[in-house]
This record gives C-alpha cells, sequence and structure tokens, in this order.
C-alpha cells in the first residue's frame, strides 16, 4: 500500500535529480495501482471450500465414536504421499481416486458396518 511515505520518497528523489519527473510519475502510479490490489488472497478463489468427512458410529447407542473433517487440500496431498507408502496398492487406482476428487466428485464414498465391533463406518465429500 502507498503511504504518505512512500510517495514523499518519490518526490524527494525527483527534487534531487535521482530520477526524472517522468519517471516519478511511474513510481507514483505504481505505488496508487497496488493499494488497489492486495498482495495476498487468502481462501479458495471461487466456490465454496470442500471437505473430505470420515465419521465412526457406536451401533448400540447411536452416538458419533469419531468425526474427523480433514480439507481436501490437505487429503490431495496425502493421497499422493500415501501411495508411495502403500506399495500393494494399485496406482491407477490411487491416480482415478484422485481425479474423481479432483473433479470435484461429492457424496458418500465408504459406508461399512461391522456387526463385530458394533460400529459404522462413513467417509464422504462434501
Amino acid at each position: 500500500m502507498a503511504t504518505v511515505e512512500e510517495r514523499m520518497k518519490v518526490l524527494k528523489m525527483i527534487e534531487e535529480g535521482k530520477i526524472s519527473a517522468e519517471e516519478g510519475a511511474r513510481l507514483l502510479a505504481a505505488l496508487a495501482e497496488s493499494r488497489k490490489t492486495p498482495s495476498i488472497t487468502l481462501g479458495t478463489a471461487v466456490g465454496e471450500a470442500r471437505w473430505f468427512r470420515v465419521r465412526v458410529t457406536d451401533l448400540a447407542t447411536g452416538k458419533a465414536k469419531v468425526n474427523v473433517n480433514i480439507p481436501m487440500g490437505l487429503v490431495n496431498v496425502g493421497i499422493k504421499m500415501g501411495a508411495r507408502f502403500a506399495p500393494n496398492l494399485d496406482s491407477e487406482q490411487m491416480e482415478a481416486l484422485a481425479e474423481a476428487l479432483k473433479s470435484g466428485a461429492t457424496g458418500k464414498i465408504i459406508d461399512v458396518t461391522d456387526e463385530e465391533d458394533g460400529e459404522r463406518v462413513e467417509i464422504f465429500v462434501e
């Protein structure tokens, strides 16, 4: 952002003959433009944030035992890293999963009920 101090420095350089008036005008215009354009943008540029959600529910009580929400950006990195440590997984399957997540696929991915342990595991993308 152009502050009074920055503009005064440019004017002082013009006064001292270090730069021409034309160069000073360009610098002042650039400083004014930097005020209009934010230097840092936070969050996603378009659309809403997407989440990878894992929920484990106790069948007897109906209460959630585990409820984990992970940003999709982190999941994409995790898939790439996980593929290196899981040689028994087919790389084509991992690529297909990563591509489906990147394309914006949403909904339930896994819904498993384990009667022995009395748990239900749900994995979905929102």
